[in-house]
């Protein structure tokens, strides 16, 4: 099973390598709920030791789905959809997707999805608890003096 490479880390970051999204099946997620392995499934929150968010991708091979609806607890969840199109379900809607689709699913929404093309689905998925945002966009950012590095 591949793993993400550590490219550098500092007291206030963090960064690792995955590669290129197309070849993302060479990565496995060991699913402790389902006791299977999830190919194609990479979660990165922990390497990259983040404190709010959890970040995951998945490459789906064409023509599959997700055989199951599940829910969350405490974290929503943001869907970003970088290549390929399909299907999406959050209760009882059932609506298209494709490259550029973005969904958000409070943690109760019963949700899953399907890739029923004829290529390859990858999409990026964000966690965060649910109701914790405090600013939109900028407003939470502000300058500081230091050096740009060259």
């Amino acid at each position: 099973m591949k793993k993400a490479i550590i490219k550098s880390e500092g007291n206030n970051y963090s960064a690792i390598e995955i590669g290129k999204l197309q070849n993302l099946a060479e990565y496995s997620f060991p699913h402790p709920k389902l006791k299977q392995d999830v190919p194609g499934k990479l979660f990165v929150g922990e390497t990259l030791k983040t404190t709010g968010t959890e970040v995951s991708f998945q490459i789906m091979p064409a023509n599959s789905d997700i055989p199951f609806l599940h829910s969350h607890l405490n974290q929503e969840e943001l869907y970003v959809f970088i290549k390929g199109e399909g299907q999406f379900q959050v209760d009882n809607d059932l609506f298209d997707i494709q490259e550029g689709t973005i969904i958000r699913v409070a943690p109760k929404g019963k949700r899953t999805w399907r890739n029923n093309s004829d290529d390859i689905m990858i999409l990026m998925v964000i966690q965060a608890k649910a109701n914790t945002l405090e600013k939109y966009n900028v407003l939470d950012g502000f300058g500081v003096k230091g050096e740009i590095l060259k």
